[in-house]
């Protein structure tokens, strides 16, 4: 296998890392960034209390997300393993 194959291979793992990273990461933190708001309105200054809505927001985002994730996920491994037999 070449070097160049091995980044191609290292660089769409990478990708794939942060893809389905992406959506839980982005709902935790806008739940945060919502949740800090309120607090700053209302002067609650709690450190606590934005753990438990955003530990539901990314919950429900993999939840809903969760199967097209998993398809990434096996659509990635599958063409990882079909190209074992071209390794020399």
């Amino acid at each position: 296998m070449t070097p160049e194959a091995i980044l191609r291979i290292l660089r769409e793992g990478i990708l794939m890392v942060l893809l389905l990273s992406a959506a839980p990461m982005l709902a935790s933190m806008l739940v945060g960034f919502i949740v800090s708001v309120l607090q700053a309105t209302t002067q609650v200054q709690e450190q606590t209390l934005s753990f438990v809505p955003k530990l539901l927001a990314t919950f429900l985002t993999l939840a809903i997300m969760g199967p097209w994730m998993m398809k990434q996920a096996v659509r990635f491994t599958v063409a990882l393993l079909e190209s074992i037999p071209l390794v020399h």
